[in-house]
């Protein structure tokens, strides 16, 4: 019996080798860490974490597990075949008018998505995931009716969205759900109790379109599982270090402040977290990102993947509790935004485009107010 996403789930992205997240895993650890079980049955990757490799190693992982005891989600959508890697752009999107026009959107979706199952070693998967669109992934007919050809032909079973990398893409994600929610069953988006802004704003419309939700960054960067102090080392190429000055030592006060709500109810602070999460309606399961911290003494990631499975499955915080957490973390307007966002200017890039009369008109029906989705003017330097 196929399985959809359970209420957490794993990510190839954790363990460092493929992201640059604390210290990377050695094949022995990181294959026990990816390796789904009857407690976590549902496992993430991404064709183009790696190039492939990320799928590769997946592949190791589920050697020998039965096809129906775990959950496989993919995503496709960064043309790492015929593009070129640009910086920390990374590759570009296949929609890219470099690389191809609408007529070839199909066929390349179903080439990357053959691929990637090959590579893992599997004929289908569970849930499939565009990964990271542009403006006309969000937007295009061409696209979704590729996507929803994968499906016919057997190749997943379900078909999803995931924006990002960044934050933001909030009315883009939203144009999504109302022009092909039909067709999406999931979506995957960032949010935590510290990062409950923009991703929030997003869920009414998943759950007025029967859209499921997968939520990532649950940790925080690190964060919520509760290792990550003022001071303590990073590596040179740690992807957190694109966080704001002043994050952990401002992260570290709050959790404090969260100790007795998770204290009150027997829970970690990740699984805290990921109660909060899971307190949203929309909201079906749940990703942190597992990180071995490079000093001596660091908790291992064994340990915080034994926190993620176990997680209640039934909610323990209050209404109360779920608005008390979410006034501690609030962080709207604490960061520039991608998507479609007023504060725009210059061209359109892959990942950020000016708010248009389309865009806010969908921000009207689900009165999200436009500039409530740029940056606070910040105070000039002294």
């Amino acid at each position: 019996m196929a399985l959809d996403p359970t209420h957490t789930a794993l990510g190839t992205w954790s363990g460092g080798r493929f992201m640059h997240f604390g210290a990377p895993l050695d094949d022995e650890r990181l294959l026990a860490l990816m390796r789904p079980d009857d407690r976590i049955r549902t496992v993430l990757t991404a064709d183009v974490y790696g190039e492939g490799a990320a799928d590769t190693l997946l592949g190791q992982a589920l050697t020998g597990l039965d096809r129906d005891a775990y959950c496989l989600v993919g995503a496709v959508g960064h043309d790492f075949y015929n593009g070129e890697r640009e910086g920390a752009k990374g590759f570009p999107r296949f929609t890219d008018p470099r690389l191809r026009g609408p007529g070839e959107y199909a066929a390349y979706l179903r080439d990357a998505t053959e691929r990637s199952l090959k590579r893992i070693g599997a004929d289908a998967f569970d849930l499939l995931l565009l990964h990271n669109p542009d403006r006309t992934g969000y937007t295009s007919d061409a696209v979704w009716e590729g996507m929803a050809a994968l499906r016919n032909a057997g190749l997943t079973r379900r078909i999803g969205v995931a924006p990002g990398p960044a934050n933001g893409f909030t009315l883009d994600v939203i144009d999504c759900f109302e022009r092909f929610g039909e067709q999406i069953d999931w979506a995957m988006l960032i949010l935590n109790p510290f990062e409950p802004w923009p991703g929030e704003l997003a869920l009414p419309a998943a759950a007025a379109h029967d859209i499921k939700v997968l939520t990532r960054v649950l940790d925080y960067g690190g964060l919520f599982h509760d290792d990550l102090r003022p001071g303590l080392p990073m590596a040179e190429f740690d992807h957190r270090k694109f966080r704001p000055a002043g994050w952990i030592e401002r992260g570290t006060e709050r959790l404090d402040a969260l100790r007795p709500i998770a204290e009150r109810h027997g829970l970690t602070l990740l699984q805290l977290a990921a109660q909060w999460n899971l307190a949203h309606p929309a909201v079906a399961s749940v990703l942190p990102t597992l990180i071995q911290e490079s000093w001596e003494g660091a908790k291992g990631v064994e340990a915080q993947r034994e926190e993620l499975a176990a997680v209640p499955t039934e909610s323990l915080l209050s209404d109360d509790e779920v608005a008390e957490i979410r006034a501690l973390g609030d962080n709207t307007r604490s960061m520039a935004l991608k998507g479609g966002v007023p504060d725009h200017e210059g061209e359109a890039r892959p990942d950020r485009w000016a708010l248009d009369g389309e865009l806010e008109q969908i921000a009207a029906r689900w009165e999200i107010v436009p500039d409530d989705l740029q940056r606070a003017p910040q105070p000039a330097a002294s």
